[in-house]
């Protein structure tokens, strides 16, 4: 950790506790204890403000960071554009804007529009108000409800917790819009029905919702191609080939959100090329630009966007929304030197290579600690259940997993866990680090989960 004295450390701590509302934090405690100030990072690592080394294990906290910290290339990208021009308002290109669209499609077969703004909430409350509008102008006002599946998290304005498959994350933040339709979740571990092939009875669940509320009525249907905050699930073989068959069916829009899968964290570019899926929106943020600039991209089919542009002499005809910050240079000149990284240095195979490591040693772990009831993921994007009795999965308590956690980060080791996501079931480790881990790095993430599970467990 370079550049900073003490005293300068000491002054941003008091700033900090006086002025900082940090997010997903309860401050009472920072009355007593100093807020984590982090002040530098390279490559898998991060110092904070006492100057303790720690590796991440969860990319930035958010599975963001995907090529890792310190990278000089994105920095001096964005710096350059910066000084040619750094924003305009998205009613006109700019020549990151085009450039990044262009080679974002080439790893997108099928998908031709990408519409810029800010972040992943911003990016899918853009679908949802496109789906309303071609309810409206294509529907006669019919199929305006959007399914959404439980335990899948999709942002956090009002409109996307409308869509909370997490009922911790949207509680006391009502009354939500009308038209929003939780369809079941697709967790064969906590499996809902007594079945050989459970993808196929998951997805059927949809179809069942659908019939409910009325085909005429359903516009689309949101998921995650694996559900992060709401316990790392990989749905089961056979569910996306029913859901893709379903949509097909019943003319409903596919919306796939990578905000956390896209840009390379499961293995391939998007989480839902593992599946063969064919969606009609596909929304992205963190890993678009690894955090280096603020972007999120809602890309769509030559099909949707022309819905947009079919009477040109109807004021109302087009999409009538802007994000301020959508107009941002920085975030698609960042976005270019990220997708170049990842390209050059060959991370999705080294993603596939040492998540599958990860895997490995997880599971290695769960035959040595009955505390680990599943172990779940693609790519280095992993989950651990922990649980207090194997035989009837009864969640270990939301102290101990956090405790977990804290036993990692004194070992200098980030980990996360489920958080205020779904009552009585925050009790998953959550794993999501960058895309540049090396084995090295991988068995020091699951050394200090065995250190921790053994002291807080046994």
């Amino acid at each position: 950790m370079d550049g900073y004295s003490s005293n300068d450390i000491s002054a941003v701590v008091e700033a900090d506790r006086a002025h900082v509302w940090h997010h997903l934090s309860q401050h009472k405690p920072y009355e007593q204890v100093d807020p984590r100030v982090i002040i530098e990072g390279k490559g898998m690592r991060v110092w904070d403000a006492r100057g303790k080394e720690h590796l991440d294990a969860v990319s930035g906290g958010v599975w963001t960071v995907n090529v890792g910290y310190g990278r000089e290339s994105i920095a001096n990208a964005v710096r350059d554009q910066l000084i040619k021009m750094n924003y305009f308002a998205g009613a006109a290109g700019s020549v990151p804007g085009a450039r990044f669209a262009q080679r974002l499609i080439e790893k997108m077969p099928g998908l031709s529009r990408v519409y810029y703004s800010n972040s992943g909430s911003e990016a899918n409350e853009k679908v949802y108000k496109m789906v309303r509008q071609i309810a409206h102008k294509h529907h006669g006002g019919k199929k305006w409800k959007i399914l959404y599946r439980e335990r899948d998290y999709h942002g956090t304005t009002i409109g996307t917790l409308a869509t909370s498959g997490q009922a911790q994350r949207a509680a006391q933040y009502g009354p939500y819009p009308d038209g929003f339709v939780m369809v079941p979740h697709c967790l064969e571990y906590r499996k809902q029905w007594e079945v050989e092939n459970y993808g196929l009875r998951a997805a059927e669940a949809i179809e069942e919702v659908i019939l409910r509320e009325g085909p005429d009525t359903v516009g689309c249907l949101v998921l995650e191609p694996v559900t992060a905050g709401g316990g790392v699930i990989v749905p089961p073989t056979g569910y996306w080939e029913k859901v893709q068959e379903i949509c097909a069916k019943y003319d409903i829009l596919l919306h796939i959100d990578e905000v956390v899968c896209g840009v390379g964290r499961t293995g391939t570019w998007f989480g839902y090329q593992h599946y063969g899926i064919k969606p009609d929106f596909v929304t992205m943020a963190k890993g678009v630009a690894s955090g280096y600039a603020a972007i999120s991209c809602t890309v769509t089919t030559e099909a949707v966007f022309a819905l947009f542009k079919d009477d040109p002499t109807d004021p109302m005809s087009y999409f009538r929304d802007i994000s301020t910050f959508g107009g941002c240079t920085a975030g698609p000149a960042a976005a270019l030197e990220n997708m170049r990284i990842i390209e050059d240095e060959g991370l999705l195979d080294n993603t596939t290579a040492m998540g599958a490591r990860l895997m490995a040693n997880l599971h290695a772990l769960m035959d040595k600690h009955a505390v680990i009831g599943d172990v779940r993921g693609k790519g280095l994007f992993c989950g651990a259940e922990l649980v207090a009795d194997r035989g009837s999965k009864e969640a270990l308590d939301e102290k101990r997993v956090q405790a977990v956690v804290a036993d990692c980060m004194a070992q200098g080791v980030i980990i996360g866990a489920t958080n205020r996501s779904v009552p009585g079931l925050n009790n998953t480790l959550c794993l999501s680090p960058a895309l540049i881990a090396t084995p090295d790095d991988i068995d020091q993430i699951t050394d200090a989960i065995d250190q921790a599970l053994t002291r807080v467990c046994g």
